[in-house]
């Protein structure tokens, strides 16, 4: 009977041991998957808690004066995939406007002679009369002063950089 029950005990060891083995394997896999899952809320908050990025001084409006806006926007939407939407009528005629996902955009209109076709950035500020006023003092020239655009869109003006460049500066109000 004890070579009996020698046999069974190490018959039996082999089936304990492969499943204490399949026991812990899962328990490290389990640990294994917490950490990971510790690891990317301990991260979260870092990422949440970044201060959301300003606009302020970014290019968020590109207007293109063209001699021929018709033919512009067809070029823009075939070659550059833009979408436009309806044109909206101005004083200075249509105005073909565009937008991208991340908010920024432009507009495509008939240059006025004697200016010549090209385009203007527009860079968002928080205060327009401020922006123009401190753009003046350090030797632009002015283009367009502060002036409100219609249907409450905000407030737009345009200085001559020195080097002859026009930037325009835009502001919700």
């Amino acid at each position: 009977m004890a070579t009996r029950k020698r046999v069974r005990k190490k018959a039996g060891k082999p089936a304990r041991k492969a499943k204490a083995t399949r026991k812990a394997a899962k328990k490290k896999a389990v640990k294994k998957k917490a950490a990971r899952r510790a690891g990317a809320a301990r991260r979260a908050p870092r990422a949440a808690a970044a201060p959301a990025m300003s606009r302020i001084g970014m290019i968020t409006h590109t207007e293109i004066a063209s001699a021929d806006p018709a033919a512009t926007q067809e070029w823009c939407e075939q070659v550059l995939g833009w979408k436009f939407a309806p044109p909206m009528e101005t004083p200075g005629g249509p105005y073909r406007m565009w937008a991208f996902e991340n908010k920024t955009g432009g507009g495509i209109r008939t240059n006025n002679p004697p200016e010549a076709p090209g385009s203007i950035p527009y860079c968002e500020v928080a205060d327009i009369r401020q922006s123009f006023d401190a753009a003046i003092a350090a030797g632009a020239q002015s283009m367009l002063p502060p002036q409100a655009l219609e249907g409450g869109m905000g407030w737009i003006a345009i200085v001559s950089a020195p080097g002859g460049v026009a930037v325009g500066f835009w502001a919700p109000k």
